[in-house]
């Protein structure tokens, strides 16, 4: 018999529904926002981005930042994922606040080139 599939987190694994609204801090420890949602590339299955919401009062007039996956660090003592951002940076970030932008591979190359990833 094999093992069942994990619905549920695991020590690898995690639900998407756990990853949206999970806290996001820089090293310091600062809380910088919360993952609003993240995507995922249909062929690959690759989490690409999350977008983290950030400001605004119960999701009004919050900003909204597509940050490369590759930069979240998930860690258990917070609870929460970590990444190498101050606020400073995080605010002169590719954002939107309504309107979504259509991710192409030009804004793929502003949002990853901002972070040096490009």
């Amino acid at each position: 018999m094999t093992d069942p599939i994990a619905i549920d987190e695991t020590e690898r694994l995690i639900a998407s529904d756990k990853v949206e609204g999970t806290r996001v801090y820089n090293r310091e420890g600062d809380k910088l926002g919360s993952v609003m949602n993240f995507m995922v590339n249909k062929r690959s299955g690759k989490a690409e981005y999350a977008v983290l919401e950030f400001g605004g009062i119960f999701g009004i007039g919050s900003e909204h930042y597509p940050i490369p996956w590759e930069m979240l660090d998930y860690d258990q003592e917070t609870g929460g994922y970590v990444v190498d951002l101050d606020k400073e940076k995080l605010e002169g970030a590719p954002s939107y606040r309504d309107k979504r932008p259509r991710w192409d591979d030009i804004y793929g190359q502003q949002v990853f080139g901002y972070y040096g990833l490009g």
